[in-house]
Order: structure tokens, then C-alpha cells, then sequence
């Protein structure tokens, strides 16, 4: 059967034109090919209403009244309900396994036959003078169902976590999602093969920008003791919300090495880590679908796959030598159904009892995030203003017990006014409870902790603040022999409110930020997200730098890649729009061994207390 509806083409009248047999079958076939092209475009293909398949006994079944739509748009109406013995439909005896499925098509045929006056063949003196559209009940194999082929659009993103003979489990979110609004991530697994086979697996996402309801940028994804058969799929769905940032984009992370799959006990390969980017927009989720469906073409629309049969059911047989007895129908999976406009209100009505929009922010939800990694200092959330940053003072060769450096000078970035600024001692050194090198900073005079490290730099420092410039300039007096050529400090500047600016002390009383993993080992080149907790305060934007150059790169949701220099590097992390609500993370970079030992390890979080120095 030709399943081409267009293009249209119909007749086009003039005086005198001689009408044949042909030109009345144009005319037929310009309307009916209009209308089942839109019947395709606007339903698509499926069932209508009724049409459910019941067993009356061992060997019967009933299909009650309905209509249906196939995928050319034809109507197939079954105007009174059905009962037939299962081996009487077409197919049965063609039957090789006890699983089978019910399925219905349209069906054409000539009646009524009339006397054909004008016929020129002598054998043939009547003809059909009506068409009679009808259906047809068939018999299918169920493993010879032929799956709906599936529009390959970029509007989901698909990322695998495991693969083997016998499962597929894979995580899909929408490559697009709207600010501020819900998004559901979809961890899907798939039974490959027949073997009886469980399957068990979790992992971590790390996913900036959006939260879970425990206002969590970590969600754990997972499925234990899983048991499916062939080719059935298990889904289960993760809402998150998408936070109102100023980023276009974000991504969603695996985190490294947290994926292990296992089945029958036994684990599997999964995969380690990936970074999918998805797409962030203040279009509301309604126009991002109506902008998507927009964009397929025709010849997509028409590649859909079964054409020209409806699935009812499915249904499990015991066959016998001579007989055979019905065991189940199932109409789950096997059908689908066409939402008429017709039934939107019932619809609505019925959805009422399920669905619910539910707000997933923390405050929502009565999640408070009391606890934290690392706290900033009790000043910084209490009003005044606070600057960070690193400075490098050179000694040069030669130098000697007495000698004074100055640093040049350095603007605090506080403005004008009355701004205290304090110089600390950096001091990397090797710590084999890290596994690598700690950096330390020490306020004060470094010769006191000599018995800790005899590489640190006897010096002694102050500070010239430059109030009316905004600027400071460190000095830097040797007291004993250093072989560094540069001295390295940390400098911490605070301007304290004066006037009006006491009334804005209240607005961050008690309020902080600190971040989920304050500290992270990890290999050079690698990825790592830091994410954010809210202590007393609702979320907001949050901004993220690294403190000094040659640090590696960090994105705008916090996505922090390591450079190919081991070291220990700082991120400042701070509220956009209250910088003074501020902390610190974090990352002791060092090389990856390829002996397989502890060095082979993957970004590791310390624990709270850990000490840096």
C-alpha cells in the first residue's frame, strides 16, 4: 500500500471538460488524503476511545466498541463489540511462542454490486458500487513488536553509566531548562538480554545550579536489586529546581569514581566520570516543548513506525497438542492512547487527584541548612566589609639578615576610609597525612614555628594603609638567612561600617555561606564542583574566583578544573549581590601515579577538621 498522502493535487474545472472515471477518483482521493494528513499531524496514531480486550473464557476473548487512528490517518471504527475465539483471528496458526499481541487495522472492501451498463469486459458484468471502510483483527508475535521509531531531536540529553551483555542504565535530563522552575532527571535501566540476571548500581551528580528539595548540589541516583526481563525498562525520576542565575549554561557531573554497578553480586564496569552542559533560558518550559516539536520537519513526522496496525493487548497463551487455553491479557505497555480534545476537561478533572506543582526550594521544604563544612569568620556575616587576596614580595639574591623588601602598592578593593589590613606567612610544605603538599599561612612571626619546618622564612612584616587612596603597601624585614627569591603572603583586609552603613549590619546578621567540600584532593586536568550551602538565608547568586593567577579555571556554576602545576589553590566563593557574605575552598592539585598505588585515588574530599598545615 502506498502510504504517500501528498502532494495534493485536485481537479480543476472548465467549460467543457470531459469528466472520466479518473478525475472522480482525484476528486475522492484530494479529500480523504486531506483529511487523514491532518488526522496524522494532529492525533498522531493510536487509540481514541474503547477498543479494551477482555477474556470471556479459556478460549474467547471480547474487544469491546471504539475508534482508533493508524498511522496514515486512516479511522478505524469498531461500531459494536467483538467476541471471537483467539484461534479463529488471522495469525494464530502462525503462532511460534505462547506470547502473542492483539493488534486491529483498517480494512477496505468493495460491496453492493450493481449492474455496469456500459462494461466492456463480457465476463464481468457487475460491478462494486461502494467502498466499505472496516477493520480487521490480527495475531502478532509480542517479540516481533515493532517499536515506534523515536523522533532523534536534541532536546534530550542521554548519558550512559553502565553498559554490559545484560543491562543499559542511563541518566536523561533536557538539554534546556527554564530558570527558576522544576526539572525532572530520569535515571533509566533496560533488561538486554534473557538471562536472569539482578542489577544493582548508584552514583553521584553533581549538579550546580540546580537543587534538590534538601537544597543539596549533589544527588544520588541509584536502583537495588533491580529484576527485569527482556527488553522491559524501569524508570525512576529526580526532581530538582533550577536556580535564577545570571549563567547561560551549567553542567551536570558524574562525580568521579562514585558510579559502581553490580549484578547477581558480581560488579561490573561502569562508566567513571562525564560532564553533560545543558542549556539555561528564562523561557518557560511550555515554550521551550512548543519550540522543539516546532522544529521537526515533515519527513521526520512521517518516519514514525508501525503505519497500518493498532496494538490492543498482549496475550500469553498454553498451547496444547490439540488445544490451547488463554493465561492473561495485558493491555499495559501495548497500548497508546490519542488525547482528544474532546475529553480535556474529564482529563483535567481526573489529573487533579495526582498532580500538584510542588515548590522544591529548601526554605519550601523546611530544609535548613544548620551545619557546615567551613564557616567564614563571625565578622564577615556581622557587617563589615572584607577583602582577600595574595601578594608577592621579591627578595632577590644576596640578600641578608636586615634587609627590608617592600611590596608595591596593593588596592584592597574597600574604597576610602578607615580599612585594617593583616599580612600572613605562606608556607607550603610536604604533609604525609595529605599524601602531598599543605599550604599554611601563618599571621605573625613565622620563627616561632621553626620546630615545624626549618624551610620557614624568618621575616618580619607591617603594613602601611594608604586611607585616602584605598591602597596599602606591605615591608618585609629579613631576620635571618632565606634562600627563597620570593616570599609569598596572605593579606586579609576589613573596613568597618560607619555612619548609615551601622543599619545595614542587621541584614547579615547570622547569615553565611560555606562550602559542601571545603577542601579536595585531586589529580592536574581534573574537575570538581564546589557547591554551596545556605546557613539562615534563602539561596542566591553566587559568584565564584580563584585568588590568584595561573590557579586553573572556574566556571560560573562553580566547576573547578585543576591546572597541570601541583599546588595547593584557593577559590574565594561569595554572594553576588552581598560579597561581604563570603568563604573559602580548597584544592591540593597533585600528579596521578600509574603504579596503581595511592596517588591512582580520584578527587577526595577531606574531612572537616582536616588541618592544612
Amino acid at each position: 500500500m502506498n502510504n504517500q498522502l501528498y502532494p495534493f493535487e485536485r481537479n480543476r474545472y472548465y467549460p467543457g471538460k470531459m469528466l472520466t472515471t479518473a478525475d472522480f477518483q482525484a476528486e475522492q482521493d484530494y479529500y480523504i488524503n486531506k483529511s487523514r494528513f491532518m488526522n496524522s499531524l494532529m492525533y498522531g496514531a493510536g487509540i481514541v476511545c474503547g477498543l479494551s480486550v477482555v477474556s470471556l473464557d479459556d478460549l474467547s476473548i471480547l474487544i469491546e466498541s471504539g475508534v482508533a487512528i493508524d498511522g496514515t490517518g486512516r479511522e478505524i471504527v469498531v461500531d459494536s463489540s467483538v467476541v471471537r475465539k483467539l484461534s479463529a483471528i488471522e495469525g494464530f496458526a502462525d503462532l511460534k511462542s505462547s506470547n502473542a499481541t492483539l493488534c486491529v487495522r483498517f480494512k477496505e472492501e468493495p460491496v453492493h454490486t450493481v449492474y455496469s451498463v456500459s462494461h466492456k469486459d463480457t465476463d464481468k458484468d457487475y460491478e462494486y458500487n461502494r467502498i466499505s471502510e472496516g477493520y480487521e483483527f490480527f495475531l502478532t508475535e509480542k517479540k516481533a513488536k515493532v517499536k515506534d521509531y523515536e523522533l532523534q531531536t536534541e532536546f534530550l540529553l542521554r548519558e550512559t553509566l553502565v553498559k554490559s551483555e545484560n543491562y543499559l542504565a542511563e541518566i536523561i535530563i533536557p538539554a534546556i531548562v527554564s530558570k527558576d522552575r522544576n526539572v525532572r532527571i530520569v535515571l533509566s535501566v533496560k533488561k538486554l538480554s534473557e538471562e536472569a540476571v539482578r542489577f544493582s548500581g548508584k552514583g553521584v551528580l553533581e549538579i550546580p545550579v540546580l537543587t534538590t528539595p534538601e537544597g543539596s548540589h549533589e544527588l544520588e541516583v541509584g536502583v537495588d536489586d533491580l529484576n527485569l526481563q527482556k527488553d522491559e525498562i524501569w524508570r525512576r525520576d529526580y526532581w530538582v529546581k533550577v536556580e535564577d542565575v545570571p549563567a547561560d549554561e551549567t553542567n551536570v557531573i558524574l562525580k568521579s569514581a562514585s558510579m559502581s554497578a553490580f549484578e547477581n553480586d558480581t560488579a561490573v564496569t561502569a562508566v567513571q566520570s562525564f560532564s553533560q552542559k545543558i542549556r539555561l533560558t528564562k523561557d518557560s518550559p511550555l515554550e521551550l516543548v512548543n519550540d522543539e516539536i516546532g522544529r521537526m520537519n515533515l519527513e521526520m513526522r512521517s518516519m514514525g513506525g508501525e503505519k497500518n496496525m493498532i496494538r490492543l493487548a498482549d496475550i500469553k497463551i498454553t498451547k496444547t497438542d490439540n488445544s490451547y487455553i488463554i493465561d492473561s491479557i495485558s493491555e499495559s505497555g501495548s497500548r497508546k492512547h490519542i488525547a482528544a480534545p474532546s475529553q480535556e476537561l474529564l482529563r483535567s478533572h481526573y489529573i487533579e487527584y495526582f498532580d500538584k506543582s510542588v515548590d522544591l526550594s529548601p526554605m519550601a521544604a523546611g530544609v535548613v541548612n544548620a551545619g557546615s563544612d567551613r564557616k567564614v569568620s563571625p565578622s564577615s556575616s556581622a557587617g563589615p566589609e572584607m577583602a582577600t587576596g595574595v601578594l608577592e614580595i621579591p627578595m632577590g639574591r644576596g640578600v641578608k639578615p636586615g634587609d627590608i623588601r617592600f611590596s608595591g602598592e596593593i588596592a584592597h578593593g574597600l574604597g576610602k576610609g578607615n580599612v585594617y589590613v593583616e599580612i600572613g606567612y605562606e608556607h607550603i610544605s610536604d604533609d604525609r597525612s595529605l599524601g602531598g603538599n599543605a599550604k599554611s599561612t601563618i599571621y605573625g612571626d613565622p620563627s616561632l614555628f621553626s620546630s615545624k619546618g626549618r624551610d620557614l622564612a624568618k621575616v618580619e612584616t607591617a603594613v602601611r594603609v594608604l586611607n585616602d587612596k584605598g591602597t596599602f603597601v606591605v615591608a618585609a624585614k629579613v631576620n635571618g638567612n632565606i634562600d627563597h627569591l620570593v616570599l609569598s603572603f596572605r593579606w586579609v583586609a576589613i573596613r568597618f561600617p560607619s555612619g548609615n552603613e551601622l543599619e545595614l549590619i542587621e541584614d547579615y546578621y547570622d547569615k553565611s555561606i560555606s562550602a559542601e567540600t571545603p577542601t579536595v584532593t585531586m589529580g592536574t586536568k581534573e574537575s570538581h564542583f564546589f557547591g554551596v550551602r545556605f546557613n539562615n538565608m534563602e539561596t542566591c547568586s553566587i559568584t565564584y574566583e580563584l585568588t590568584s593567577p595561573g590557579s586553573g579555571e572556574i566556571s560560573a556554576d562553580g566547576i573547578y578544573t585543576a591546572p597541570a602545576k601541583e599546588g595547593v589553590y584557593e577559590i574565594h566563593i561569595y554572594c553576588t549581590d552581598m560579597p561581604v557574605i563570603c568563604t573559602y575552598a580548597y584544592a591540593i592539585v597533585k600528579h596521578r601515579t600509574e603504579s596503581g598505588g595511592k596517588g591512582d585515588d580520584k578527587p577526595t574530599v577531606l574531612d572537616n577538621g582536616s588541618n592544612l598545615q
